[in-house]
């Protein structure tokens, strides 16, 4: 009985960490086309493409590391 569970479990967050890497390809796109749209350099958009990148980064490494096919 416990057995059937963790398979449930683990099908429930893998969906949670596709959406979330599907949420975190798009935050860092919006950021990439910001910091082509600002005129000056500035160093908080730059940081803010920075983190969603890294961010999205991790996140696709650990559905790797689970052997998640994203579709």
């Amino acid at each position: 009985m416990i057995f059937s569970r963790k398979g449930k479990l683990k099908r429930e967050f893998d969906e949670k960490l596709v959406n979330l890497i599907k949420e975190t390809k798009d935050d860092w796109s919006n950021a990439k086309v910001i910091e082509d749209l600002v005129d000056d350099y500035d160093l908080e958009v730059i940081a803010h493409r920075k983190i969603a990148e890294s961010v999205h980064f991790y996140l696709f490494k650990e559905a790797r590391i689970r052997k998640i096919l994203i579709k």
